[in-house]
């Protein structure tokens, strides 16, 4: 289970990374900013004249199987959690064994108590 995890947390760090270029390769609403100057013209030339779609859906892909992975390893982390505690386990409650068999500890007073006549 641990190597899966880790697999898992591998592909999330690249899918993050390529995320974040691909956000940032889109060109903003008033043709400049950031986009402009890590390349957002330039995809027009990659993609054609589609572009602001291929990034689009290509940012909301990569987002839902963000959220999807990170999800998983967040289940994932919880299951090898409680594996290694053994399980949920309830509390004991110790209770002291009676004197003879068949007959109950006397009840003890209360030290506040008054006594009764």
């Amino acid at each position: 289970m641990s190597i899966v995890i880790w697999l898992l947390t591998f592909v999330l760090v690249l899918l993050s990374i390529f995320l974040v270029l691909v956000v940032l390769m889109q060109k903003s609403k008033s043709d400049g900013g950031v986009g402009a100057a890590l390349g957002g013209g330039m995809t027009e030339a990659t993609f054609g004249a589609d572009t602001g779609n291929v990034l689009a859906t290509l940012t909301r892909n990569c987002t839902i199987a963000f959220f999807v992975i990170s999800f998983s390893l967040y289940l994932m982390h919880i299951h090898q959690h409680r594996d290694d505690r053994g399980g949920v386990t309830l509390p004991t409650i110790e209770v002291p064994a009676a004197t003879a068999p068949g007959l109950a500890p006397a009840p003890e007073a209360a030290p506040d108590a008054e006594p009764v006549n």
